[in-house]
C-alpha cells in the first residue's frame, strides 16, 4: 500500500506535490507507476540541476572571444600534413594494443530514425548500399577486420568489446536486432548493451511535467548521460574486469567511421593522452559546427553560436581558418580517466538547456500538445568532460575519408541517406584506385572484411579495370552478394 501522505511531504519538501494532483482519479496499478516514476528521481539533485541549468540558460549568447585560443600545434596531429612513417609508427602501437585486448569501441547508439521516417533505432537503417548494410552491420565487420588485422601483425588474437549505449527506447529493438543477426559474427559475450539515463521535463518555474495523469515527462540525457550510465550500469566495473585501457567512443550515425581506429588509438597512447578528440577542418567559418578550442586555459567544444563572425573568419598565415577544428563526436578515453569522471567530475558536468513544445497534462486532466514551447529539457554533452583532462590532444583527420553524418532524410539534400551512400562509394573508388585499379563510374563498395581501411587491395585491383556497380565482397558475405 502506497503512504499517500509521506510521498506528498517528501515532494512538498521540494516544491513538486503538484506531481500528485490526480491522485484521486487514478486506479492502484496507476498509483504504483507514478509512485515508482518519482521514487526513480533524485528530488534534492533535481533541484540543483534546475537551478545549475536555468542559470547557464542565461548565459546562453554571451561571447567567448575574449577568451578562446586555438589548439596548439603540438596539440593537434594533422593526418594529411603528418608523414607516413609517422603514422605508420601511430598504426603498428594501436594494432599492439588491440593485439593485447586493451581496446574497446564504446558506441552512442541511443537515437531512433525518426528524422529518418524509420521507427527504429538509427544503427538498423540502411542507406542503400549495394549491400544492403546497416550502420550497426557495417560497424560491426570493422572490428571483426580490425582483430584480424592486429593478430597478422603481431601474432597475438585480441579481442575489441563493443560497449553499446542505447536509450530506454532502443534498447530491445537493438538486442533483438543483434540476436536476430548473431551479432554478425562478433561472439556475444564480448557485445554490451547499456542504457543512458533520462531527466524529468521542466516547466520554465521548475515544476516537473506531467506526460499524463500518472507519468512524469522524461527525455534522454544527452550523449553526456553516457558518464554516469557506465558506472551505475557496471560498465566501469567491467572494462577493469576485462583489462581494457582505452576506449574509442563515437556516435552511430557516421557511416565513415573508423571504429577503434588504430592511429588513433596509437597516437593517444604513445601521447600519454587521457582524452583525445577527432577533428575535421572546418569547411568555412560558417558552418554550423562546434570547434575544439582553450576557453580560460581549458580544452572544451565552443558552439558556433558562442563566437562573433569576426573570431569565426580568423586565419592563420598560411590562409588556413585559425579556429578550424570541427567536432565530429569521435573521441578517445582511457579507462583511468573514465573512472575519474565517474567517481569525482561526473557530478560538475555543465548542463545544457533546449527549450522544448514538451506535451503535459492541463489542470483539467486533459492532454496537450503545445505549438510553442513551454519547457525545458536538460542535456548533458560528451565532450564537456575535455576540461578535466590532464593530457588532451586532438587528430584532424580527412573529411572525405571520415567523417559523413546520417541525419536527415533525403528531401533535406545534407546528411541524409543519398549523401552518406555517396561518400561511401567515393571513399572507396579512391582506394580502389590508390591500390592500382580503374573504376569506371562511381558505385564502388568495398566489404569490411575485404579492407578496412584501404589496406591490402591491390593484389585484388591492381591493374585491373572495373565497370560499376562494383562491390569487392570476401566469401564471408552473404551469398546474395558472391
Amino acid at each position: 500500500m502506497i503512504d499517500y501522505v509521506e510521498l506528498n511531504t517528501r515532494l512538498q519538501q521540494v516544491g513538486q506535490e503538484h506531481l500528485l494532483k490526480f491522485w484521486d482519479e487514478l486506479n492502484e496499478n496507476e498509483r504504483h507507476q507514478l509512485e515508482q516514476d518519482i521514487s526513480e528521481l533524485d528530488l534534492n539533485e533535481l533541484k540543483l540541476y534546475f537551478d545549475r541549468a536555468t542559470t547557464s540558460l542565461s548565459q546562453n549568447g554571451l561571447k567567448l572571444d575574449d577568451r578562446l585560443q586555438p589548439l596548439p600545434e603540438d596539440k593537434l596531429l594533422s593526418i594529411s600534413r603528418s608523414p607516413e612513417e609517422l603514422l605508420a609508427g601511430y598504426r603498428d602501437e594501436g594494432l599492439k594494443q588491440i593485439s593485447m585486448g586493451h581496446v574497446a569501441v564504446l558506441l552512442m547508439a541511443g537515437g531512433q530514425g525518426t528524422r529518418l521516417g524509420f521507427a527504429y533505432p538509427k544503427g538498423m537503417y540502411d542507406v542503400g548500399l549495394q549491400s544492403g548494410k546497416t550502420l550497426f552491420r557495417l560497424q560491426a565487420e570493422r572490428i571483426i577486420k580490425l582483430e584480424e588485422l592486429a593478430f597478422d601483425a603481431t601474432g597475438k588474437q585480441g579481442t575489441i568489446t563493443w560497449y553499446i549505449m542505447t536509450s530506454e527506447h532502443t534498447i530491445q529493438p537493438t538486442l533483438d536486432y543483434l540476436e536476430g543477426n548473431n551479432y554478425f559474427g562478433l561472439k556475444k559475450e564480448n557485445v554490451v548493451l547499456f542504457k543512458q539515463g533520462s531527466l524529468p521535463c521542466f516547466e520554465y518555474d521548475g515544476k516537473i511535467i506531467l506526460d499524463q495523469k500518472h507519468r512524469i515527462a522524461r527525455a534522454p540525457d544527452g550523449n553526456g548521460g553516457i558518464y554516469r550510465a557506465m558506472k551505475s550500469q557496471g560498465i566501469l566495473d567491467d572494462l577493469a574486469k576485462r583489462g581494457i585501457l582505452y576506449l574509442h567512443a563515437h556516435s552511430v550515425d557516421n557511416i565513415l567511421i573508423r571504429v577503434a581506429d588504430p592511429v588513433f588509438v596509437g597516437y593517444c597512447a604513445q601521447e600519454n593522452a587521457e582524452c583525445a578528440a577527432k577533428v575535421v577542418e572546418k569547411s568555412s567559418p560558417t558552418e554550423a559546427v562546434g570547434v575544439v578550442a582553450i576557453v580560460d586555459g581549458k580544452y572544451q567544444v565552443v558552439e558556433y553560436s558562442e563566437i562573433s563572425s569576426k573570431t569565426a573568419e580568423m586565419r592563420n598565415a598560411d590562409g588556413r581558418l585559425t579556429f578550424s577544428a570541427g567536432n565530429i563526436c569521435n573521441h578517445f578515453f582511457t579507462t583511468a580517466f573514465l573512472h575519474k569522471i565517474g567517481s569525482t567530475y561526473e557530478q560538475e558536468l555543465k548542463l545544457h538547456v533546449a527549450k522544448k513544445k514538451i506535451p503535459f497534462i492541463d489542470n483539467s486532466g486533459k492532454r496537450i500538445t503545445p505549438e510553442n514551447p513551454n519547457g525545458i529539457k536538460i542535456e548533458k554533452f560528451v565532450f564537456d568532460v575535455f576540461e578535466f583532462a590532464q593530457k588532451f590532444v586532438a587528430m584532424e583527420v580527412p573529411r572525405d575519408e571520415e567523417f559523413s553524418a546520417l541525419k536527415n532524410a533525403d528531401s533535406a539534400g545534407k546528411d541524409c541517406p543519398s549523401t552518406a551512400r555517396n561518400d561511401l562509394y567515393r571513399l572507396h573508388k579512391k582506394f580502389v584506385e590508390a591500390a592500382g585499379g580503374i573504376v569506371h563510374g562511381e558505385e564502388c563498395e568495398i566489404s569490411p572484411f575485404v579492407s578496412y581501411a584501404g589496406e591490402n587491395l591491390a593484389p585484388l585491383v591492381q591493374g585491373k579495370s572495373f565497370t560499376t556497380p562494383l562491390y569487392l565482397c570476401s566469401n564471408r558475405e552473404n551469398s546474395a552478394h558472391l
